[in-house]
């Protein structure tokens, strides 16, 4: 009775995954460093394998903690915080890329200095044809998903909450297909290639790491969906889906700008 605890937050025993998670994100930065200059591939897939070997590992430890109580009101509040510090600096990535494109749309630095403006190279493609399609794919699947959130919170419809992730899931699925169908056109019938000017680098690397987002978004929801077919989450107790449900509300208006800002204003000559 000594040891008994008398508050609510919760003392983690000491872990592994910290360091695990600091290397493996360490290497596999060098590694894709290594890779973009031609050198290896192996050390950012290296890499990559600790990092969700990590992810795997260290989120079973969170859900098992849920399970036997340790999850007290007050250790909610800080997971809630801690995701949306997350989700700011993926906000702050995503910046960088805008920035970047709209840098070099806008205020060409290898043309200011004493000559004349010249306009960069847009290349342009039909935003309202397979972006369009995407974009409507991509916000019902977030109008799904915020159907499974509402029918967990009032009344615990587990139903909705599983048709809704399911059918989320779904839509996500068909938005990476279409994307990856996109890339392929525009790769093979269009001529469009990866680098070569800064147009082309900003577009892949924007619209990519989005994909890459969608990708790990459906994951997310993918668990949620297995843990509530297994009987998890309450109207109380659901932080792990609400995490996933705001990660996807962001990768939507992530795509939202991306959509007007890249699609329209930029690949339709406005920029």
């Amino acid at each position: 009775m000594a040891h008994a605890k008398n508050h609510d937050y919760h003392i983690l025993p000491p872990s592994a995954y910290p360091l695990i998670a600091s290397v493996s994100g360490f290497v596999m930065l060098l590694g894709a460093v290594l890779w973009m200059h031609d050198i290896t591939a192996y050390v950012f897939w290296a890499g990559t394998i600790g990092v969700i070997y990590t992810m795997i590992g260290w989120w079973t430890d969170v859900v098992n903690e849920s399970h036997v109580g340790d999850h007290t009101p007050v250790v909610r509040i800080g997971l809630r915080y801690g995701f949306i510090l997350f989700i700011m600096s993926e906000v702050m990535f995503f910046f960088a890329w805008f920035w970047s494109f709209f840098k070099h749309a806008i205020y060409p630095m290898q043309y200011y200095a004493g000559t004349e403006y010249v306009a960069p190279d847009i290349h342009a493609v039909d935003p309202f044809h397979l972006p369009l399609i995407n974009t409507l794919l991509l916000l019902l699947s977030g109008c799904a998903v915020t159907w499974a959130h509402h029918g967990l919170v009032h009344g615990n419809d587990r139903k909705a909450l599983i048709n809704g992730l399911a059918i989320g899931i779904g839509l996500g699925i068909a938005f990476t297909a279409l994307q990856a169908y996109e890339y392929l056109l525009l790769l093979t019938h269009d001529g469009w290639e990866f680098g070569g000017d800064q147009f082309y680098s900003n577009f892949f690397m924007a619209t990519g790491f989005h994909g890459v987002h969608v990708v790990i978004g459906t994951i997310f929801l993918i668990v949620c969906l297995i843990r509530a077919m297994r009987g998890d989450f309450t109207p109380e107790h659901h932080v792990g889906f609400e995490a996933a449900a705001w990660y996807w509300h962001f990768v939507d208006v992530v795509w939202l700008f991306l959509f007007v800002a890249v699609y329209i204003w930029g690949t339709s000559g406005l920029g």
